[in-house]
C-alpha cells in the first residue's frame, strides 16, 4: 500500500460519497450553512467502539454547529452494512458510505482486511478525523491504526473553538517547515 498522510495546511483531497437517506457529501466542503467541517472516518459496522464513538459525536454535534461546523461521519460499509449500525446511533449528521481502498489510501488512512474484525466482508479504514475550513484546509487531522486511540470530541470542538477564536490568526499547527524548508 502507498498511501501517504495528509499534511495540516494542505487542502482535503475532492472526495464525493453517497450518504444515508439519499444524496452525496462532497468530503471537502462544508454544508448546511456552516463555513467549516469535521470528518469522522469509523471502521464500520463490526466494531462497537465506532457505535459508541458515534453516539458520542451526536452529543458535541450542538456545540459543533454553534461553531459553525458541518459534521459527517465516513465508512466503508455498504448502504445496508452503514443503516443497520446507524440504526444503534440515531446520528443527526450525515453517514456517508462506500469508502473505496484507492480513497482511504488517499486520505492516509490505515488499512486493514476481514482478519482484523469479525463480521467484516472487505477492506476497512481505521479511524481517522479531519477539521477543515471553509477553504477544505486541513486544520487538523489525526490519524490511528486502532480503534482505541481517538481524540476526544468534546476536546475537539473546544480546540476548533479555540482555533476559531483567539488563535484565528495564528499559523496552523505543524506547518512550519512547509513555511521554512
Amino acid at each position: 500500500m502507498t498511501s501517504t498522510k495528509i499534511a495540516a495546511g494542505t487542502v482535503f483531497p475532492a472526495i464525493e460519497l453517497p450518504v444515508l437517506g439519499g444524496g452525496t457529501s462532497r468530503l471537502s466542503q462544508p454544508g448546511d450553512g456552516c463555513d467549516w467541517k469535521l470528518i469522522v472516518v469509523y471502521r464500520g459496522r463490526h466494531c462497537p467502539l465506532c457505535t459508541t464513538y458515534l453516539q458520542q459525536l451526536n452529543a458535541v454535534l450542538p456545540d459543533l454547529h454553534a461553531l459553525g461546523v458541518d459534521v459527517v461521519a465516513v465508512s466503508a460499509d455498504s448502504e445496508a452494512r452503514a443503516a443497520a449500525q446507524m440504526a444503534e446511533v440515531s446520528p443527526e449528521y450525515d453517514v456517508a458510505y462506500g469508502l473505496t481502498v484507492p480513497q482511504m489510501e488517499r486520505l492516509g488512512l490505515h488499512v486493514s482486511g476481514p482478519r482484523n474484525g469479525m463480521d467484516v466482508e472487505a477492506p476497512f479504514a481505521e479511524p481517522g478525523l479531519f477539521v477543515l475550513d471553509g477553504d477544505g484546509v486541513v486544520q487538523i487531522a489525526d490519524i490511528s491504526n486502532v480503534p482505541f486511540a481517538r481524540p476526544d470530541l468534546a476536546w475537539i470542538a473546544r480546540g476548533i473553538g479555540f482555533r476559531r477564536g483567539p488563535m484565528k490568526d495564528a499559523p496552523i499547527n505543524g506547518t512550519h517547515l512547509q513555511s521554512h524548508p
